[in-house]
């Protein structure tokens, strides 16, 4: 009689996996669960034998995933989440891994964990949050996947705004381009726990070589990586890359290695390969076996990194961008991927904006100008509309502090500067006016307004002023002061004509962070003359923690300095994932007309920082950088070396 139950038992269970499998393809197991047969409020406990130790498994950051051994298909524990072989499961119905998950299931403490996990809401369970009923795993899954679901939708994953004619995939691909890592964008999302995703890591996505009317997914592997863009091929497909594809791995439809189980979604061979194994699962298990995946928690980690704290209506100081010299107060319009459109408070139609990124050194919170000594432009708006207020100070971006009360910059030492209305020049400059907290007013030699409208504010520890000699050691080609006749400029004699003394060495920021970037390596970076606009781009030149940036299709002349921790500088694919609008490379047509319109396009361009004051130096400038004995000096003094060796020149006596 025992006998007979048994085989009814075990003929039950033969035809419970026959059900449960993807008939159509060879018996190919679609991961699926049946809870068909069974509710939680009236099931019976069975002990089986513990996971068999044989089992090949995949380690993935400390977690273990077991993988089906050919003949049976997977569960999921209710309990610690792992994924197993289910008919190794403890209980008929096969929701728990182990005698003690199914015993400290049935722990308040443990309860509230299994809260967290299946929690729809999107928010951490507090103490006082009831203990889960029992209910079907069909519905727990149901609530997970739900819950997924909305933390992707938090970080709006599946905005993509194509751009016609240009994909990031086909431009890498057809050129052997490389990208720079998301690691070397510290402010970008996932910047800082980008973690080991690299070439070889598998993932579970969509499989588009498929028949069915149902949304399915096979396993793929990176075979190249490009920012958050990755190649992937499917498993089964070795050396041939026909149906090859790119896709962003922050994207909604990548998940980790597991997730199908886990989601109850079917995991379906692709159709051109279908033929070529009789048993996929074995298959699965010999190539996944000790291959990486995807953290757990990475979409929740993608969700929490696009989260930003800056809100629509709040209140900063911004440079005003018709004078460099003073700021004004502006409204927080939009944040897109942490870049703020901004509109100046007296801008009754919205259209007088300015566009940066919430940690630019170009927006302070409301008080910053007068703390420190800068000027500012009062509002004709004698109080706040209706709904506005003042973003907290602790939302920006904290400077470095430093000692002024020893030796310490002072008016009129001499410095070499980044141009803020042309940013591919370093010009000869000065210290204007020292304010306080380290901040200092500079001024471009030869080229400054009467009444310093000009001047610009940089604070002691910026990446963008140099001491004297910077330019001539790292052969960087120099900007003279306008109308300065004897040439080729020497800072000696310069120093020595106009009784000025250079700011010593010693209080520049000579930090060089261990970045990454390398010379070629493309990426999303804003054309910061037109900050609305993000571009294509390549670093060209790496002087220590200095970038030289080239927008793709358009002259060197547009090139700018940057540099390497700039938050204006973004890893390819951040475009599609944030929903911001890329710029693709000129086309052919516009590059063949820059060489009779590029003073009129520059000149257009300027004009968003400075008016019609600064017409006459900027087309001086032009000039100098057309003219022969201005030359860019490539090449040789190029440093790629990520070390903070000394690379000032002594300064003559």
């Amino acid at each position: 009689m025992e006998n007979t139950k048994e085989l009814t038992e075990h003929s039950s269970r033969v035809e419970r996996k026959r059900r449960d499998s993807f008939g159509m393809f060879d018996g190919y197991d679609s991961c699926s669960e049946d809870t068909s047969s069974s509710s939680s409020s009236d099931e019976s406990e069975e002990e089986v034998a513990p996971l068999p130790s044989s089992l090949p498994i995949i380690k993935n950051n400390g977690q273990v995933y077991t993988y089906p051994d050919g003949k049976s298909g997977m569960a999921t524990c209710e309990m610690c989440g792992m994924v197993g072989v289910r008919d190794a499961f403890y209980s008929k119905t096969k929701r728990f891994c182990s005698v003690s998950c199914s015993r400290s299931y049935s722990s308040n403490s443990k309860k509230a964990s299994i809260l967290a996990r299946l929690q729809v809401a999107g928010k951490p369970p507090t103490k006082k949050s009831k203990v889960l009923q029992k209910q079907p795993l069909v519905a727990k899954l149901a609530a997970y996947a739900q819950y997924q679901a909305t933390l992707q939708n938090q970080a709006k994953t599946k905005a993509a705004v194509p751009v016609e004619g240009f994909s990031w995939g086909n431009y890498i691909n057809s050129n052997s381009f490389t990208a720079a890592p998301v690691t070397c964008f510290k402010h970008a999302p996932m910047g800082t726990c980008w973690g080991d995703i690299a070439e070889g890591v598998r993932v579970e996505v969509p499989n588009t070589d498929c028949s069915l009317p149902t949304k399915v997914f096979w396993i793929a592997g990176i075979v190249k990586l490009a920012g958050y863009n990755a190649l992937l091929r499917y498993e089964g497909f070795e050396n041939d890359s026909s149906l090859d594809f790119w896709c962003n791995i922050c994207g909604s439809d990548i998940h980790p290695v597991g997730w199908c189980a886990t989601s109850g979604k079917p995991l379906v061979p692709p159709r051109t390969i279908q033929h070529k194994y009789t048993n996929w699962k074995a298959f699965l298990v010999k190539r996944l076996t000790g291959a990486k995946t995807l953290p757990p928690d990475f979409s929740q980690k993608v969700s929490e990194s696009m989260q930003y704290p800056f809100k629509t209506s709040m209140r900063v100081e911004v440079v005003d961008k018709t004078h460099l010299c003073r700021t004004r107060v502006a409204v927080v319009e939009s944040v897109i991927g942490g870049r703020l459109r901004l509109v100046y408070e007296e801008s009754e139609d919205k259209t007088d904006d300015f566009w940066c990124h919430m940690y630019s050194p170009l927006i302070h919170h409301i008080g910053w100008s007068r703390s420190i000594g800068h000027r500012f432009k009062r509002s004709d708006i004698t109080k706040k509309q209706d709904g506005h207020f003042d973003a907290p100070p602790h939302l920006f971006m904290k400077v470095k502090e430093v000692d002024a009360a020893g030796e310490w910059f002072k008016e009129g030492m001499k410095l070499e500067a980044i141009d803020p209305l042309n940013l591919s020049a370093i010009c000869v400059a000065t210290v204007r006016k020292v304010l306080a907290d380290g901040y200092l007013m500079i001024g471009i030699d030869g080229s400054e307004a009467a009444d310093g409208s000009d001047w610009f504010c940089y604070h002691a520890t910026s990446p963008s002023i140099f001491p004297v000699g910077f330019c001539e050691i790292n052969m960087i080609e120099l900007t003279p002061p306008r109308g300065y006749a004897k040439l080729p400029f020497k800072w000696f004699d310069y120093l020595r004509e106009t009784d000025s003394i250079a700011a010593p060495v010693k209080l520049f920021n000579k930090e060089v962070p261990n970045h990454g970037f390398h010379v070629g390596m493309k990426l999303e970076a804003v054309d910061l003359m037109e900050p609305r606009l993000v571009c294509v781009a390549t670093v060209t030149r790496i002087i220590h923690r200095l970038l030289r940036i080239h927008f793709d299709g358009w002259e060197d002349e547009y090139d700018q300095w940057v540099d390497c921790e700039s938050p204006d500088l973004y890893p390819v694919g951040w475009c599609q994932l944030t929903g911001y609008q890329l710029q693709p490379p000129a086309p052919q047509s516009s590059r063949d007309s820059q060489s009779s319109s590029s003073k009129q396009k520059k000149k257009a361009k300027s004009q968003q920082y400075k008016g019609q004051k600064k017409m006459t130096s900027l087309q001086l400038k032009e000039e100098l950088l057309d003219g022969e004995e201005y030359s860019f000096l490539q090449g040789t003094s190029d440093q790629e070396s990520n070390g903070s060796a000394s690379y000032y020149i002594k300064q003559e006596p």
